[in-house]
Parts: C-alpha cells; structure tokens; sequence
C-alpha cells in the first residue's frame, strides 16, 4: 500500500538525550511522535476552503482509491511492489536525510517498504513544491554497490548497472505511477519535539531521478513502515526490538490533539483490557495480516468465510491492518450479511448516499441505537465504539464506515481509532487496548 500504512507529519518526543545512532547498532530506543492527519490545519494537504463535510468525503474517496492501487489488477502477481499505491495513507512524516539534514515531507506508509525521495538530478519528475534533495551535499550518502545487502534486500525491484557497478531501484504501483533511481545509504534524522533529534546512520533510501505518476506536488517521496527488510521499521531492527505503536485521534475530534506514534520500549502495549492476536508472515512480507474469525452485532455472531474467495484472503491472515485506509473492507458477501444485521438493529429510515460509495446510511439529526460491533480476531475480541463504526461524511448524512470489496480485505483506520495498536514484529503480533488517544 503506500501508508501507517496513514501518511505521518512526524515530530519526535525522544526520551534521551541527543545521539547518533548507526541502524545496526544493539543500542535501545524509546521515542514518540506526533501524527498529524493530512487535513490538518498543520498538513501542507490542507485546503481553507473546504467544509468538514467536505474533507470527510475526501477521506472516503482516497480509501476507496487506495484498495483499487493496493490490487494493482495490471501488475504482475509476482510483483509484490506493484500492490503498491502510490499516493495513498493519512499521515505525512517530516524526516530529515543527509549531513547536514535536509528536510523532507513524506507519506508514511504501512503499506510499502523503501524510503525514496525525489533527488537532484531530476531527468524526469513529477512538480514538488519543496526543494529536491541533492545527494552531492550530503557527506554521509554513498550509493551502494549491486555485490551489497542492501541491494540484494530489494530482491526483484532492484537492477545493477555493469558500468559503475551501482544498485538502481524501480518501483511500480498498481496505479502505473512509478519511481527510478539509486540505492543508497544515508544518514536519517527523525525531528524531535523538544529539540533532540534521533539520527540514524546508513539507513538504504531511494533516491529518484525518474518519477511521474499521480504523486501529489505537496509531498516529496514514501517513508515504508512495512513488514520488508529494507522498511524502516525492519532497519531500526534490534534497536527498538521491532515494535511500533500508534494511538489514532478519532476524525470528529475538533480539538487540536494529534495522533502519536511510538517506537521501541514506548511501543510497548499491555496491561488491563490489552489483547493480542498473531501477525501472520505471508509471501508479501510488507503487508501486515490478522486472522478475522467472525464479527458480531449485538448477540449475532457472522462467520467470516473460511473458503478461498475472489482475492484469496482465505484461513489464517485474511485481512490486513493498515493505517492507511480508513474504511474497512470486506468481501462483498459477508459486508451484506454485516450490513443487514447492522441495519436490522437501528430503528431509522435509511437514506441513499448520493455518490454511492457507501451503502448504509442515515440523516445526520436522526437518534441512532448503533448496535455493538465487536472484531474477533484470532485470540483478541476488538469491542468497536458507534465512532469507529459510523462517520459523518456530509452536513446531514451518516454512514457506516465498512464496504463490500471483492479485491481486498483490509482493517482500516476509523475503526482503529482510540484504541492504542502495537506492532510487535519479533514475537509476531498485533495487540489493541482502548484508549482515550487524544490525552495520550
């Protein structure tokens, strides 16, 4: 997907002091950030002249968008870069790359693996807003060599030129936007809230000389939050022990609180009222997959079909987290059989969304008895709140933030929303705990 994977302005609360850190290093991290969503008044997305209303809407269509470029229906199977979107996700992540640092602004994404920007030379690139990043003033780049780790790790999105010996990159999404460039290593600098920056040495980027598509001029480049081995989170490795956390701000809040995001000893999540459900490796290691066993509306309980289906999310790992989507996302045979037993339950006339995107909706000023939704995962009952299972998406119409899709089934990020969701990608699990996101 292109992403957490929401996209991520990133302000780091770092509780040390100031140090660099070299990626491979035993050294142990705890940190914490801040998320700002992309229609933030703090985002460079934000438009003045849109309503809430509006900016709902939009948060709608791009989830939509995002699974159509997460199925890459024209890419190869074989290709697992090319399940990728590539201006997808609700966060953007403000990092820094090079000595001195050079600041960047980027999607950050559960949904992809390498951190690319755009970089001079640019033969050919899609109009950024911010200034390109030139690796010839940066001291600590170096492009690295096809014989290296770092290349091999990128596996078949990596080629090598028989001249110079160094390792390219070509990423293509499902939407035929794409980018080419170098591989290197670089130093990256994650800001800091209270001024103590986390440096991280020979971290491998993407640096692109040769990127068009539907990539938006207000961001400059993907920062993977992945399962892969070159993402961020597969570098940072030992150092923050493969755990990451985030705590999602529902949309309707109208405080200025931000979403936080958290890193190693920060990350973890236990203690009263926490579950936890295994993460299930899969062939794409970028994705982040969970067992869903059935879902239940008030005492009825729904099976979640167990049978291979159109989009092969069958058994164990048939759905994934990302932070990137915000609707959930079902086969479209169980989403019906969810949506009769939701509807059945609320005693209100349905209206018609008008752009008919989603399919249960009611007026806004109606008294809505939501029925409890609860998420059995694998070893982990997700108890939903009404906030996580319905969304205003217009001045006078609520909608039932899940959807039938026959291509993919994906957990998304409203339903995620005031709960505390950690990554654990050593032990292999996913844990919830609800919580109250805007004090933390």
């Amino acid at each position: 997907m292109a992403s957490i994977f929401f996209s991520v302005l990133l302000a780091l609360s770092v509780l040390s002091s100031p140090f660099l850190l070299n990626a491979n290093a035993h050294t142990k991290l705890g940190f914490s950030a801040d998320l700002i969503h992309r229609d933030s008044p703090k985002s460079p997305f934000y438009n003045p002249t849109e309503t809430s209303a509006q900016r709902l809407r939009n948060v709608v269509h791009r989830s939509v968008n995002r699974v159509v470029h997460f199925n890459g229906k024209d890419a190869s199977v074989n290709s697992p870069q090319t399940e990728i979107t590539s201006d997808g996700g609700e966060y953007l992540m403000n990092i820094s790359l090079g000595t001195p640092p050079f600041p960047i602004m980027a999607i950050a994404d559960t949904g992809s693996d390498l951190l690319w920007t755009q970089c001079k030379p640019c033969d050919d690139c899609y109009t950024q807003d911010d200034p390109l990043f030139d690796p010839k003033a940066s001291s600590t780049y170096k492009d690295v060599s096809c014989s290296s780790s770092q290349c091999t790790a990128l596996e078949s999105q990596a080629t090598c030129s028989t001249e110079n010996n160094t390792c390219s990159y070509t990423l293509s999404y499902g939407d035929k936007s794409y980018t080419k460039g170098n591989v290197a290593a670089d130093t990256v600098t994650l800001g800091s809230t209270d001024n103590r920056p986390v440096q991280l040495k020979n971290i491998v980027i993407g640096c692109g000389h040769n990127n068009a598509g539907t990539f938006s001029k207000k961001g400059s480049g993907i920062i993977g939050l992945g399962g892969g081995s070159v993402s961020l989170i597969s570098q940072l490795g030992d150092s923050i022990d493969g755990k990451f956390s985030y705590c999602l701000v529902p949309l309707s809040s109208e405080n200025d609180k931000t979403s936080k995001i958290n890193f190693g000893t920060n990350a973890v999540v236990s203690g009263n009222e926490s579950v936890s459900t295994p993460l299930i490796t899969k062939s794409q290691a970028t994705f982040y997959y969970l067992t869903l066993e059935s879902v239940s509306v008030g005492s009825k309980s729904i099976k979640y079909p167990s049978v291979s289906d159109s989009y092969g999310s069958s058994g164990k790992g048939n759905i994934i987290i990302d932070s990137g989507t915000t609707l959930t996302m079902f086969a479209t045979d169980f989403y019906s059989e969810l949506e009769d037993a939701v509807a059945s339950s609320i005693d209100a006339e349905k209206i018609n969304d008008p752009q008919n995107v989603l399919s249960l909706c009611y007026s806004a000023t109606a008294k809505l008895n939501v029925p409890v939704i609860t998420m059995h995962f694998d070893g982990a009952d997700v108890k939903l709140d009404s906030s996580n299972a319905f969304i205003q998406i217009s001045e006078d119409l609520v909608c039932f933030a899940f959807r039938g899709d026959d291509q993919l089934a994906i957990y998304g990020n409203i339903a995620q929303m005031n709960f505390l969701v950690g990554y654990d990608t050593v032990s292999k699990t996913v844990s919830f705990k609800p919580a109250d996101c805007a004090k933390m």
